[in-house]
């Protein structure tokens, strides 16, 4: 049973019983990640993120490290665009403890100034490693042109530039704007202890409460192309389409719709660029929500000299279902296949905390898992049709790396 409640500072907890299992996942959502830095802090969410690991009042990081080994537990962090989360699985005889360290992170993290020169050089190795890696770049070179002059455009990571030279001040003047409880949501699922929710006042009581909400949400689409070159072999290519924001009515047509083109291995991408015609190793699509826009992505990489051809079948593909829509099996196959990793997906607590979670700091509505089913199983193929026609009526922007030997556009 999913429970909801705030504490006297403001912050949000959402809290989900699951019975049947002896562990419990506890994750702390912050509602600030790349699209909230100017581009001379560019980094920072993350550089934060990182840090959080790094030492506080009470405890270094080898103490931070050895908490959750001492109990078996698993305690990670990440960053994207829109939000920050810190999170850890613990059996539930843990809980409390968990809960107490990761507040203690939030809240009492010193950000060393020799620790913070030696995580800089980890994420520089990070960024390096992304920098080498062109099916995971060119994701962020398709939202530099995709996002132009928004904030979206901005990469999670930041620049090896603006790294070098954040400072500490910095740090803490950005933690303290966003850092603040009613920008933070508290999720909780599995075996939850019995009066847990007066255990997460006593640890996150103490946050600074605050009323500034200055995210600018504005819509920004742009069609534009980027070409990079690089010393590789392949050309990699990425095509985004003007998608549908969080929360929009569209988006369980808009997972139907990217399932069948290219979101698992019966898609039609796959089965004619792959398994038909033997153009790539790697293709698929996706759709990805923001709170102000969304982008659908189409990525493949082939040989340079098989770049048309690749791409025009993907352009026939997307003419065909914005013409046609897709068939009834197709329909039935794909509802049932994503009916499915929802309930895969929802029946360990670390996915129910992840989505419930992020529904709570983004606002949306928790809906149960027969609710969710229930709206799958009432999408038509007049509203694949719709999807598709509003997602492709305009020309992408366009993503590509292509070795330095043979440059294409």
């Amino acid at each position: 049973m999913l429970q909801k409640y705030s504490l006297e500072n403001g912050l949000k907890v959402v809290e989900e019983q699951m019975d049947g299992v002896r562990s419990i996942s506890i994750g702390v959502w912050i509602l600030t990640g790349s699209r909230n830095e100017s581009e001379y802090i560019n980094g920072v969410s993350h550089l934060i993120e990182h840090m959080l690991f790094k030492g506080t009042k009470n405890r270094s990081a080898k103490d931070i490290a050895e908490a959750f080994d001492r109990i078996g537990g698993q305690v990670n962090a990440f960053t994207s665009k829109e939000y920050t989360c810190l999170y850890a699985r613990v059996m539930d005889q843990h809980a409390e403890e968990a809960l107490e360290v990761l507040s203690d992170m939030i809240l009492n993290s010193v950000f060393d100034e020799e620790e913070l020169e030696r995580e800089k050089k980890v994420v520089l190795e990070e960024i390096l490693m992304t920098e080498d890696t062109p099916d995971d770049i060119i994701h962020d070179y398709l939202h530099e042109v995709s996002f132009k002059n928004h904030p979206l455009s901005q990469t999670i990571l930041g620049t090896r530039e603006v790294l070098h030279n954040l400072t500490r001040e910095q740090i803490l003047k950005y933690m303290n704007h966003y850092y603040t409880a009613k920008r933070m949501v508290v999720s909780i699922a599995g075996n939850v202890p019995q009066d847990f929710d007066r255990k997460v006042s006593v640890y996150f009581g103490g946050l600074k409460t605050s009323t500034d909400y200055d995210d600018q949400l504005t819509f920004s689409f742009s069609p534009g192309t980027t070409v990079k070159t690089d010393d590789i072999s392949q050309s990699h290519l990425c095509l985004g389409y003007n998608g549908y924001p969080i929360g929009s009515d569209s988006v369980y047509s808009v997972s139907i719709l990217n399932s069948v083109l290219g979101g698992s291995m019966s898609s039609r991408m796959f089965q004619q660029v792959r398994e038909d015609k033997g153009l790539s190793y790697s293709i698929f699509s996706y759709h990805n929500p923001f709170r102000d826009n969304g982008i659908l992505t189409i990525y493949s990489a082939t040989a340079p000299d098989q770049l048309e051809e690749m791409e025009g079948i993907i352009n026939t593909i997307i003419d065909d279902v914005k013409e046609n829509g897709i068939t009834d099996e197709e329909l039935t196959n794909t509802i049932q296949q994503l009916k499915g990793q929802l309930v895969l997906g929802l029946e360990n607590p670390s996915s129910r905390m992840n989505r419930n979670g992020r529904n709570e700091l983004l606002n949306q509505t928790h809906l149960s898992l027969n609710e969710l089913m229930n709206n799958l199983d009432t999408v038509s193929h007049e509203q694949i049709i719709n999807s598709a026609k509003e997602l492709f009526n305009s020309q992408p922007a366009r993503a590509l790396i292509s070795p330095k030997k043979h440059i294409v556009v």
